[in-house]
Protein backbone atom coordinates (compact mmCIF):
# COMPACT_ATOMS: atom_id res chain seq x y z
CA UNK A 1 0.00 0.00 0.00
CA UNK A 2 1.70 3.40 -0.51
CA UNK A 3 0.94 6.41 1.84
CA UNK A 4 -0.14 9.37 1.61
CA UNK A 5 2.84 11.06 1.27
CA UNK A 6 4.33 9.12 -1.37
CA UNK A 7 0.87 9.47 -3.34
CA UNK A 8 1.35 13.60 -2.61
CA UNK A 9 5.28 13.73 -3.47
CA UNK A 10 4.06 11.60 -6.46
CA UNK A 11 0.99 13.70 -7.58
CA UNK A 12 3.63 16.77 -6.84
CA UNK A 13 6.20 16.17 -9.66
CA UNK A 14 3.06 15.81 -11.97
CA UNK A 15 1.16 18.67 -11.31
CA UNK A 16 3.95 21.37 -10.04
CA UNK A 17 5.42 21.45 -13.85
CA UNK A 18 1.80 21.15 -15.14
CA UNK A 19 1.02 24.24 -13.05
CA UNK A 20 4.61 26.37 -14.12
CA UNK A 21 3.91 25.38 -17.66
CA UNK A 22 0.33 26.38 -17.52
CA UNK A 23 1.58 29.71 -16.08
CA UNK A 24 4.14 30.40 -17.24
CA UNK A 25 4.39 28.95 -20.98
CA UNK A 26 0.50 29.07 -22.05
CA UNK A 27 1.64 29.14 -25.44
CA UNK A 28 3.06 26.10 -25.51
CA UNK A 29 2.66 24.73 -22.30
CA UNK A 30 1.79 21.10 -23.50
CA UNK A 31 5.31 20.93 -24.71
CA UNK A 32 7.10 22.50 -21.57
CA UNK A 33 5.07 20.63 -19.55
CA UNK A 34 6.36 17.64 -21.66
CA UNK A 35 9.71 18.28 -20.99
CA UNK A 36 9.44 18.84 -17.30
CA UNK A 37 8.03 16.03 -16.95
CA UNK A 38 10.70 14.20 -19.07
CA UNK A 39 12.88 15.70 -16.23
CA UNK A 40 11.80 12.64 -13.78
CA UNK A 41 14.26 10.82 -15.57
CA UNK A 42 16.67 12.30 -13.16
CA UNK A 43 15.26 9.50 -10.26
CA UNK A 44 17.95 7.42 -12.10
CA UNK A 45 20.44 7.80 -9.92
CA UNK A 46 18.56 6.09 -7.18
CA UNK A 47 19.02 2.27 -9.14
CA UNK A 48 22.96 3.27 -7.82
CA UNK A 49 21.03 3.02 -4.20
CA UNK A 50 20.53 0.62 -1.79
CA UNK A 51 18.22 -0.45 -1.29
CA UNK A 52 16.37 1.10 -4.27
CA UNK A 53 13.39 3.21 -2.55
CA UNK A 54 13.90 4.22 1.21
CA UNK A 55 10.92 6.20 2.12
CA UNK A 56 12.68 7.43 4.97
CA UNK A 57 15.59 8.91 2.82
CA UNK A 58 16.35 12.28 2.07
CA UNK A 59 16.97 12.14 -1.70
CA UNK A 60 18.80 15.84 -1.67
CA UNK A 61 22.58 15.15 -1.08
CA UNK A 62 22.35 11.78 -1.41
CA UNK A 63 22.02 10.65 -4.77
CA UNK A 64 24.80 12.12 -7.42
CA UNK A 65 22.01 13.81 -9.46
CA UNK A 66 20.40 14.90 -6.29
CA UNK A 67 23.50 16.96 -5.04
CA UNK A 68 24.06 20.46 -4.49
CA UNK A 69 26.53 20.33 -7.12
CA UNK A 70 24.04 19.17 -9.58
CA UNK A 71 21.23 21.79 -7.96
CA UNK A 72 23.53 24.52 -9.15
CA UNK A 73 23.99 23.37 -12.40
CA UNK A 74 20.28 22.64 -12.72
CA UNK A 75 19.93 26.92 -11.28
CA UNK A 76 22.47 27.85 -14.05
CA UNK A 77 20.32 25.76 -16.60
CA UNK A 78 17.14 27.03 -15.77
CA UNK A 79 18.91 30.88 -16.82
CA UNK A 80 20.04 29.59 -20.05
CA UNK A 81 17.56 30.23 -22.84
CA UNK A 82 17.40 26.72 -24.23
CA UNK A 83 17.89 24.57 -21.46
CA UNK A 84 15.49 26.41 -19.64
CA UNK A 85 12.57 24.18 -19.53
CA UNK A 86 15.08 21.16 -18.68
CA UNK A 87 15.93 23.52 -15.36
CA UNK A 88 13.12 24.51 -14.49
CA UNK A 89 11.65 20.80 -14.10
CA UNK A 90 15.08 19.42 -12.39
CA UNK A 91 14.25 22.39 -9.87
CA UNK A 92 10.95 22.02 -9.38
CA UNK A 93 12.38 18.19 -8.65
CA UNK A 94 14.89 18.84 -6.20
CA UNK A 95 11.95 21.42 -4.24
CA UNK A 96 9.27 18.29 -4.20
CA UNK A 97 12.30 15.56 -3.03
CA UNK A 98 13.36 18.59 -0.64
CA UNK A 99 9.79 18.93 0.75
CA UNK A 100 10.09 15.29 1.93
CA UNK A 101 13.52 16.10 3.36
CA UNK A 102 11.63 18.92 5.45
CA UNK A 103 8.98 17.09 6.60
CA UNK A 104 11.50 13.96 7.44
CA UNK A 105 13.50 16.55 9.57
CA UNK A 106 10.24 17.59 11.46
CA UNK A 107 10.30 20.74 9.27
CA UNK A 108 7.57 23.43 10.30
CA UNK A 109 6.24 26.32 8.50
CA UNK A 110 6.28 29.18 11.06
Amino acid sequence: MISLSTTVHLALHVLLPLAVAWTFFRARWKRAWLIMLATMLVDLDHLLADPLFDANRCSIGFHPLHSYTAIGAYLLMSLWPPTRLIGLGLLIHMVVDASDCWRMSGFAWP
